[in-house]
């Protein structure tokens, strides 16, 4: 049995990780942090985990001290701390914030979260966790960089496209749509349920953090710069994530060899769902799984495919997948304590 902990245990993303942990077959102790709410009952803060083993809320370096397997759901600026202590005493450490996803590429990190690395050795040391693109990697990993939701949906609808040579060229438009609790815990004006309640709102164009995510990832799945526009939108829903990509095609590409293809790529993979023609990827078949639905579409001029995404943003985009690479780090079956089918409505 391994023991964890996890830093941020009362934000949105470190609650689901509490849950999945909790059920996790290979976890034994779990050690729960919160800076604004240490020493109060885990179960008192979310009555969901009463009667579990979620316990009182103890101080970060309580918790780190504990474990083997130690958890970061913080904003960004915090996790280049727990790394090193993390690093001191040996643990295997998950970020769950944007701090190591772009590995030495501190300038783009820079440009986009206003301040470069205090320890540029730990993100030497990191790997960028996304297991159908690094799992061998990650097997090997002590410092893993769970990647943002958004970079995760767009990024497997499009991988086999671009990792086969099959997306032509041309800027691949991703069109995304979150659940509210990709905005974080923290109450805001756009997430005041009158300003989002029944209301589509596209926000931050051109200037979403985790557009150079995106783009990192295309690139290195297509071996070569990739352009793309990423539009995001807040949508009145408590979780998940759709994406809408519009690739160009290579010349004598269709789209039926493209489903094919997905089909083909993905044909192992645990938890990514190509859906067979006739069906399309939405949130509610996803929600409370880690999986990924996606769904191939032809466009009216034959020249475009519309890929579809789903995931839920708080499992697949955060606390699950986390887990998974946990599995993974650690030598364990890839889907333990991740097997749970998404509800039917």
């Amino acid at each position: 049995m391994v023991s964890c902990a996890i830093v941020g245990a009362t934000g949105y993303a470190g609650a689901e990780l509490a849950r999945l942990l909790l059920g996790h077959p290979e976890v034994g102790e779990l050690a729960l942090s919160s800076s604004s709410q240490a020493g109060e009952e885990m179960a008192a803060v979310y009555p969901n985990l009463a009667k579990s083993k979620a316990a009182r809320l103890v101080s970060q370096d309580e918790a780190i001290a504990a474990s083997e397997v130690v958890f970061a759901s913080m904003p960004h600026g915090h996790a280049e701390s727990i790394a090193a202590a993390c690093a001191a005493k040996g643990a295997l450490f998950i970020d769950l914030s944007a701090d190591f996803r772009f590995g030495t590429d501190e300038s783009t990190f820079a440009a986009w979260y206003g301040s470069g690395y205090a320890r540029p050795g730990l993100h030497a040391a990191s790997v960028y966790g996304l297991p159908e693109l690094n799992r061998a990697r990650i097997a090997k990993a002590r410092i893993v960089a769970n990647p943002g939701c958004y970079p995760t949906c767009a990024s497997l609808a499009l991988f086999p496209a671009l990792r086969l040579g099959l997306a032509g060229d041309g800027a691949i438009v991703i069109d995304a749509k979150s659940g509210v609790t990709g905005a974080g815990k923290e109450p805001t004006k756009a997430t005041h349920f009158p300003e989002c309640a029944e209301s589509i709102a596209p926000y931050k164009l051109g200037a979403h953090r985790h557009a150079p995510e995106i783009a990192a990832n295309l690139a290195a799945m297509a071996g070569r710069p990739v352009a793309s526009i990423f539009a995001p939108h807040l949508v009145p829903m408590n979780r998940g994530i759709l994406c809408t990509c519009y690739l160009p095609l290579a010349p004598g590409v269709d789209v039926g060899r493209l489903r094919v293809a997905c089909a083909e790529f993905y044909a192992n993979e645990g938890f990514v769902r190509v859906l067979p023609e006739g069906l399309t990827a939405t949130t509610r078949n996803v929600r409370f799984s880690n999986f990924c639905d996606v769904s191939v579409h032809e466009s009216g001029d034959r020249r475009t495919a519309i890929l579809a995404s789903a995931i839920d943003n708080m499992v697949k985009g955060a606390a699950g997948q986390a887990v998974q690479n946990m599995n993974i780090a650690l030598g364990l079956e890839e889907g333990s304590g991740l097997g749970a089918l998404p509800p039917a409505f």
